[in-house]
């Protein structure tokens, strides 16, 4: 695995390079928070942030995204016939992505694209971008990746990984579209393998000894569904939530949406826009029963998806990467890892005979 050493003077440098063949999205202040944004020319992605508010998924994944669109005037030949909108998927790349948000891309391929069934519309944009992770050197206090299947040096889903040293950046370029990128960019002196390799450890092993939360998740799958389902913490986690779907929002690995049409006049489009099932008409019937009509119901089914569904389904450890904004987020304090420890360590109660 080839080692890059960029010194910071001339990363804005290497930035105006790429423009000139790829969209460019990083992480931008934007307020109070920090967001992932289109990098115009002159821009650089802003290191210091600790996390972004939202995800990078809508890059891939847009909140509202046009398919077709058709015309309802009958006096045109292609009147009532439904178009595709195509999209922009030119190449791109996100720079300044955390490690658990690249990850967390690899959760939802199992979704969006499998031998089976494949999205169009994610798999040409995923397959559109490349992705330059950030490590992060000081995790946020909510995080919790090391125990989730990531990790603030995690490797997985980065076309490179980027660590801070300092004065200069030591890249670790993991796959062919990290490599065509930094020859783009001109970043290309090599750091020393071993030098660079120790160094990169240190940072790492500190990071990691900063997060002190865990979730435990190893006996979620050995668990009987029916036992969670109907278990008694439910009512009790479920007590305070608003139903607002911030959690769904800020996740990485939420991937539910609604297709929905809109006219004005003779015009229409069909789009999709995310949707969240902590809402009361995501599983609203036309006949008008409702599965889930509380919102105790609601929220099991959320944390039963990541924590057990999931878990069964792709055999692939939990849909959670720890970044911890569901936590950060949350208006009512609900935490996803101590939901996760009431689920790990659930026994039934033993039924007399």
């Amino acid at each position: 695995m080839k080692c890059v050493k960029i010194d910071k003077k001339l990363f804005a440098g290497g930035i105006e390079r790429l423009q000139t063949s790829y969209r460019l999205f990083g992480p931008v202040k934007d307020n109070n928070f920090h967001d992932f944004q289109a990098l115009h020319v002159g821009e650089t992605p802003d290191p210091t942030m600790l996390n972004t508010r939202l995800s990078p998924k809508s890059i891939v994944y847009p909140q509202s995204e046009l398919m077709f669109e058709y015309s309802l005037d009958d006096s045109k030949k292609d009147s009532h016939i439904l178009k595709e909108i195509v999209a922009d998927n030119s190449p791109r790349v996100v720079i300044g992505i955390r490690p658990c948000d690249a990850k967390a891309f690899l959760l939802v391929q199992h979704n969006f694209d499998t031998l089976e069934y494949k999205d169009p519309y994610w798999v040409r944009a995923y397959e559109a971008t490349t992705f330059v992770g950030l490590a992060c050197n000081t995790p946020c206090s909510t995080c919790f990746c090391t125990t989730a299947g990531s990790g603030p040096f995690h490797e997985a889903g980065s076309d490179v990984l980027l660590v801070d040293t300092g004065d200069y950046y030591v890249a670790k370029i993991i796959t062919p579209k990290g490599e065509n990128l930094f020859k783009l960019a001109g970043w290309e002196e090599e750091a020393g393998s071993d030098n660079a390799a120790g160094e990169i450890e240190n940072l790492k092993q500190a990071a990691e000894a900063r997060i002190t939360t865990r979730v435990n998740t190893d006996k979620l799958r050995e668990k009987r569904t029916t036992d969670l389902f109907d278990a008694s913490f439910w009512e009790e986690f479920a007590f305070s939530c608003i139903n607002c779907g911030t959690c769904t929002y800020v996740c990485p690995t939420c991937w539910c949406f609604d297709i929905q049409d809109e006219v004005s006049k003779t015009a229409g489009v069909r789009m999709r826009n995310w949707d969240s099932c902590m809402y009361p008409l995501f599983t609203y019937h036309g006949s008008g029963h409702n599965p889930r009509d509380n919102k105790t119901k609601r929220l099991r089914q959320r944390f039963m998806h990541k924590l057990k569904y999931y878990v069964d389904k792709y055999e692939k450890g939990i849909q959670c990467v720890g970044c911890g904004r569901c936590i950060r987020f949350c208006p009512v304090n609900i935490d996803i890892r101590k939901l996760c420890e009431a689920m790990n360590n659930f026994e039934p109660a033993q039924k007399s005979i």
